[in-house]
């Protein structure tokens, strides 16, 4: 059977999504790969077509008990038989597996990476014929990756030592051109095809907001969303369990995923999350790479990540099926503080040397800076996000909260003035520079120990900002930084500087313009947003999409399934868009396979022709407005 046929039949899908079909070809060409598409740009079809083509067996390294799971039950859904290895089996389901396996009753095998050295394992591999090793999720194998895990590093030494060397293919959404180097080097590939599809996830509405209120707005955000599904991010487990209990006080239903909560109530809270039992997941990074649920409308960061690379793959678990969602960053400065609190308390990576710990500790301080600079930008979302990944972008995508916002302008010329005096009067006395912190004070007039420690009293820019707020002293300060005016060092305690682009504010006049985003108050509920189908332009058959959804749900507790292991919330839209009337018709929306045709097509022609006869007007395609943004 052809690639297209597979596709088709057991997928649902009638072409290839950018990229696919390059790297499923190198596989079956014999061509180790490295993949770097985004979340939702469907990595898995790139090993799991070939793995249903080529002789042998394929291996697929996951990084998560969770993430395996999820996988195979879809698999099996399709009507393709698969398997994983990890803790959570018993010795006889591992044996049931490898014999299985043996007499090629799966194409696949999902293992963990730290099973790859056990005895058992390396007698099963040496046993089998395999053609391919897929390793998801690649990034983790590089110590410059946000989650490096030390076991990725054994997967190149297993490949070498198998019988014969299968083809390789490494994939990750998110890697920088270092990262990507270092998944080369370190997964000992071959000569790979290179494919990188680009960052960009057309779908997701970027938006950062700085809220009075953090638990507010999130009650009115999610006040506005009653039927929809998403993630709240904290960055410790303590905010976890507070925002949860919060939501649950206010009639929402919440559950909460974090380390420390033991590992059986880890799994019931996910399941309940999974199976739309609680339609909000509010959980620290560690609920990250396990969860392959594509009705997630929506992330929210409560609070601000210690990097863009974390934060694009947590904001990426939203719209997995395509549909528009919403990312929001709530930020305050203290998150900032937690952020470095958190990185200075990491536990020691043990398989590195010191030097290379102090090197890996200064890229998170540049990556943090990198995030804070995400968070205060007044430029585009979107761009910022692709430039910082090595994409080109255009300077407005239109479809994120910046290019949507009404800016205000305010000249702080005198103010910035001020500033930089302060900075060069303080780079004269210290010239290796002072910490935002004590130059606020400084400028304040403030009368703290320290700054009479330091002298700072004696200079003459001391109490030249005595008037005016701390929290506007910092802004004008970023915005400094911001414009290029003052330069802030990536170490751990970093400093401030001016650059020579200041020597024109300084001595020649130039003007410099704060540029602040203007935000309503989220203390009062905002105007509802109009009820869409999740593609927009189907305005009118909102009540043909929840009837669809309302039998998807009915079916799914009956299968004791996932909703969207059933159909995505993409394929119940293509099926309002085309409201088929025959099977055949079924097979051409968007994400039916043969399989699923099979077993639930009937039960949805029905639904379709029973809205139909119920005197329903074909309704217009409304004109897009600014309330159909997602």
């Amino acid at each position: 059977m052809d690639k297209q046929t597979l596709l088709k039949q057991y997928f649902g899908h009638s072409s290839f999504r950018p990229g696919q079909e390059t790297l499923i070809d190198a596989l079956l060409g014999g061509r180790d790969v490295l993949g770097v598409m985004p979340t939702g740009a469907g990595k898995s079809v790139c090993y799991q077509i070939p793995a249903m083509m080529l002789p042998g067996l394929t291996l697929i390294v996951s990084p998560l008990i969770s993430l395996m799971k999820d996988q195979v039950t879809a698999l099996t859904q399709a009507g393709i038989p698969a398997a994983y290895l990890n803790s959570s089996l018993t010795p006889r389901q591992y044996d049931a597996v490898y014999a299985g396996a043996r007499e090629g009753r799966y194409k696949m095998v999902y293992v963990a990476p730290e099973r790859l050295d056990a005895p058992d394992f390396l007698d099963f591999a040496a046993s089998v014929p395999i053609s391919l090793v897929a390793v998801d999720e690649a990034h983790c194998v590089s110590q410059w990756g946000q989650d490096f895990r030390p076991s990725y590093l054994r997967i190149a030494d297993f490949v070498s030592g198998l019988p014969q060397r299968p083809v390789v293919g490494a994939f990750t959404a998110t890697a920088t051109d270092t990262v990507r180097a270092d998944i080369e080097k370190l997964l000992g590939l071959q000569d790979p095809v290179r494919l990188v599809t680009g960052f960009d996830r057309p779908n997701l509405y970027f938006e950062v907001v700085e809220p009075k209120s953090k638990d507010l707005y999130l009650q009115a955000f999610l006040a506005e969303r009653p039927e929809q599904s998403g993630i709240v991010y904290c960055a410790t487990r303590k905010s976890v369990e507070k925002v949860c209990q919060m939501l649950r006080d206010h009639g929402i239903p919440a559950t909460q995923y974090h380390a420390g909560l033991p590992a059986e109530t880890r799994r019931r809270n996910q399941e309940d999350f999974v199976y739309d039992t609680a339609r909000v997941m509010v959980a620290t990074n560690a609920f990250g790479m396990g969860i392959d649920k594509s009705n997630v409308s929506f992330v929210v960061h409560y609070n601000m990540p210690k990097n863009i690379e974390s934060y694009y793959q947590e904001a990426g678990r939203a719209g997995r099926d395509g549909s528009p969602a919403r990312c929001v960053l709530l930020f305050s400065n203290g998150d900032v503080q937690i952020a470095r609190f958190l990185l200075r308390n990491m536990g020691e990576n043990e398989a590195l040397s010191e030097e290379e710990r102090e090197t890996v500790h200064q890229q998170d301080l540049y990556r943090l800076n990198q995030m804070v600079r995400y968070c205060k930008t007044t430029g585009c979302l979107r761009a910022f996000l692709l430039r910082y990944f090595g994409e080109e972008a255009p300077d407005h995508c239109d479809n994120c909260g910046n290019c949507n916002a009404t800016f205000t302008r305010r000249d702080i010329t005198v103010e910035a003035q001020k500033i930089l005096s302060g900075v060069t009067r303080v780079e004269r006395r210290m010239p290796g520079g002072l910490g935002q912190v004590a130059l606020i004070q400084m400028l304040q007039g403030s009368t703290s120990k320290r700054v009479t420690e330091l002298g700072l009293d004696e200079l003459s820019t001391y109490g030249i900002l005595a008037t005016a707020r701390r929290n506007s002293v910092r802004e004008w300060i970023d915005c400094l930084i911001d414009q290029g005016y003052l330069v802030q060092t990536d170490g751990e305690y970093p400093v401030l500087h001016t650059t020579d682009k200041a020597r024109g504010v300084l001595f020649h006049g130039e003007q410099v313009w704060e540029i602040r985003r203007k935000q309503s108050s989220t203390e009062t509920a905002r105007r509802p947003r109009k009820t869409a189908a999740p593609q927009g332009g189907l305005q009118g058959y909102e009540d043909l999409y929840e009837a669809l959804r309302g039998l998807r749900s009915r079916l799914a507790k009956e299968a004791h399934l996932p909703a969207y292991m059933i159909f995505s919330n993409a394929a119940l839209t293509d099926m309002v868009a085309r409201r088929p009337h025959t099977m055949a018709e079924f097979l051409d929306v968007s994400g039916v396979g043969e399989r699923k045709a099979q077993q639930y097509g009937q039960l949805f022609l029905q639904a379709i022709q029973a809205w139909e006869k119920a005197d329903h007007p074909a309704p217009q395609p409304a004109e897009d407005s600014p309330d159909s943004n997602p």
